[in-house]
């Protein structure tokens, strides 16, 4: 039984009004963050070795066939950093690049994050649903920042070690 009880209509409108609000000021919360927050070898953004540098989510889901249909939320806020193409070609465009698919990773898995407030107003069931929707909204997103991602660390490793040559390979 939820804590707070409301007609539907005002419950499905709250519900809309609730994410939007949470997925918006989280969003404005992360863009005021500095890049240099996400420039650092943080180990919460730390890619794994079996993400394969970012193959493993190309096998699993085909990302590639896909990512580009995303909507990219810079282009909702006019703000931020647009991952659509990459900005450049030098190591310290990808670098950005690659800490800019940080920031995006943080506001989708923050994003999840008020979830469980739902279950206030809402039935259980529809809590239930508010849980579900969150994860099936936000994951695609995290999925691609962290093939993204993989794939520029691989590219910048490589330039590291034997020149910008690997960015052409």
């Amino acid at each position: 039984m939820p804590h707070l009880s409301l007609p539907s209509l005002w419950i499905i409108v709250l519900d809309i009004f609730a994410w939007a609000f949470f997925h918006l000021v989280i969003s404005v919360i992360c863009l005021k963050m500095p890049l240099s927050v996400f420039l650092k070898d943080s180990v919460w953004f730390r890619l794994f070795a079996w993400e394969k540098s970012g193959k493993l989510w190309q096998r699993l889901f085909l990302v590639k066939k896909w990512k580009g249909r995303l909507v990219d939320g810079t282009a909702i806020l006019k703000k931020g950093y647009g991952k659509k193409r990459l900005h450049g070609t030098g190591i310290s465009d990808l670098k950005v690049f690659a800490a800019e698919t940080k920031r995006a990773e943080l506001t989708h898995w923050l994003s999840m994050a008020p979830a469980p407030l739902f279950f206030i107003w809402n039935p259980i069931w529809v809590g239930w649903i508010m849980i579900f929707y969150a994860g099936i909204f936000n994951l695609p997103f995290i999925i691609v920042q962290r093939y993204n991602r993989g794939r520029i660390d691989a590219i910048t490793s490589g330039m590291n070690t034997r020149g910008t040559e690997a960015l052409h390979e």
